[in-house]
């Protein structure tokens, strides 16, 4: 039994001009929003194959990458979405939209999280994601098709109970990080 983190495909939204960061969240939630407009590699396929058990998040862009990989889920809980970004109520300067990301999740990471779930509360979740998907595994190999901030944050429980990495998540679209159940259970002599 493994459990796969693997992130979705390139959503299809532009990123668009410079913007101020007051109108990051109407662009954050357009992305939400998105399909995914790229097809997987095939690697990504192979990968997807091996899943007896199909997890992902309720958000289009996971959704949709299911949909590209020819499966279909069987657990599609909210859990698993992906980190909101914090909000800043400023209207100037512009900036283009993925200097803006960068500069809010760090911010994010710093402990600024506005009205937005905080790093801490993330982690939290991250942690109780981690827990499904091992409870999941019960029933063969695991898929999670999710996102790239909260898959390197449950990989990091998963490691935290034992499991081995044969890939690390990574932040490319369709990437898959692979886990192993450990080879001595937690709480083991």
């Amino acid at each position: 039994m493994a459990i796969i983190l693997m992130r979705h495909g390139k959503p299809d939204y532009a990123s668009g001009s410079r913007l101020p960061a007051l109108a990051m969240t109407a662009w954050c939630e357009a992305y939400d929003l998105s399909n995914v407009q790229d097809s997987p590699p095939e690697r990504s396929v192979r990968v997807a194959a091996m899943a007896d058990y199909v997890v992902t998040s309720p958000l289009p862009r996971a959704r949709s990458s299911l949909e590209k990989l020819g499966l279909e889920p069987a657990c599609v809980d909210a859990l698993f979405s992906e980190v909101s970004l914090p909000i800043m109520r400023v209207t100037t300067p512009n900036l283009p939209p993925s200097l803006w990301l960068s500069l809010l999740r760090l911010m994010w990471l710093c402990g600024y999280a506005g009205s937005v779930e905080s790093f801490h509360q993330a982690e939290l979740r991250a942690e109780q994601a981690a827990d499904r998907l091992i409870l999941f595994s019960q029933y063969g190999n695991v898929l999670l098709l999710g996102h790239g901030i909260m898959n390197k944050m449950i990989a990091r429980h998963l490691r935290k109970e034992g499991w081995l990495a044969e890939k690390h998540a990574s932040s490319r679209h369709w990437s898959a990080a692979i886990y192993h159940p450990p080879v001595i259970p937690p709480g083991q002599p």
